[in-house]
């Protein structure tokens, strides 16, 4: 091929390109009534206000979906936590008798820590039945110290909670100063 005919053949795909272009964009043009030349169509966006406060309070129902959710969770993990408990007592044997003194101490070293962490399970299964009873029952979501709305991420990430993030660390902080720290 010469020259020519490449720079011909390179012309004649630049100009259906071009066309593609400006088909394209013409989908995206509107011709005012007034005037006959082509007005670019914009959508309009919601105020960033309102997006983040949508975004912050999820409408009722969004919010009741989610502690139902919440409440099937805390439903399965204390079915979790007392299927454990349950394996645990029957797999701990009353009496520790070994020959050896290091290995005795180590056996009950082990069993107290099962203990504590069962005992720590046990407090922890408390609060579950007492959300539950208040998803059902009673105001959960609700600060117990000021009244306001606990969010919804605070919700998800601590089921049991009963205060709101700004009550619980003015609490922390109260416990920290008493403490001397």
């Amino acid at each position: 091929m010469t020259k020519k005919t490449t720079a011909k053949k390179s012309d004649i795909k630049a100009a259906r390109t071009t066309k593609s272009v400006k088909k394209d964009s013409n989908k995206n043009m509107k011709t005012s009534s007034k005037s006959t030349t082509p007005v670019k169509e914009t959508a309009v966006a919601p105020s960033k206000k309102k997006a983040a406060e949508a975004q912050k309070k999820p409408s009722l129902s969004q919010r009741e979906s989610v502690i139902q959710r919440i409440k099937q969770d805390l439903l399965n993990q204390r079915e979790s936590l007392l299927k454990e408990a349950e394996e645990t007592l029957s797999s701990l044997p009353s009496e520790l008798n070994f020959p050896d003194m290091g290995d005795q101490a180590t056996a009950e070293a082990d069993r107290n820590f099962m203990l504590r962490l069962r005992d720590r399970e046990r407090m922890l299964l408390k609060k579950i039945e007492e959300t539950i009873e208040r998803i059902e029952n009673g105001p959960y979501g609700i600060c117990e110290e000021c009244g306001n709305e606990i969010g919804i991420k605070r919700l998800e990430a601590r089921p049991v909670t009963t205060l709101c993030i700004d009550c619980k660390t003015r609490q922390e902080e109260e416990e920290r100063i008493a403490e001397g720290g």
